[in-house]
């Protein structure tokens, strides 16, 4: 990885990975108005989760998932021991 990568962009890419997720449900969860705690637009802009959309266009429905960056982010900070703290919006 070039950078690393924020805890709570971390705790959203374990919140994702926790079960199967949907737009509509990851953008109400972890919406933000604050540049400096943007977990959503952080993991878009890194490619680090996809949307599933069967060859289709984006809907609520559409599923969100790790990517294979977002999976790697994620598991190289597990590897290192570091736990991710329950985040506020998987509540």
């Amino acid at each position: 990885m070039p950078h690393s990568v924020s805890l709570l962009t971390l705790q959203f890419l374990a919140w994702v990975d926790s079960r199967p997720r949907t737009y509509a449900e990851a953008r109400q969860a972890w919406r933000s108005t604050c540049p400096t705690t943007c977990a959503w637009e952080d993991a878009l802009s890194e490619s680090q989760i996809e949307f599933e959309t069967g060859g289709g266009r984006l809907t609520d429905r559409s599923p969100v998932v790790l990517s294979a960056r977002g999976r790697a982010a994620l598991q190289a900070k597990t590897e290192v021991g570091e736990t991710l703290a329950p985040s506020i919006a998987a509540q």
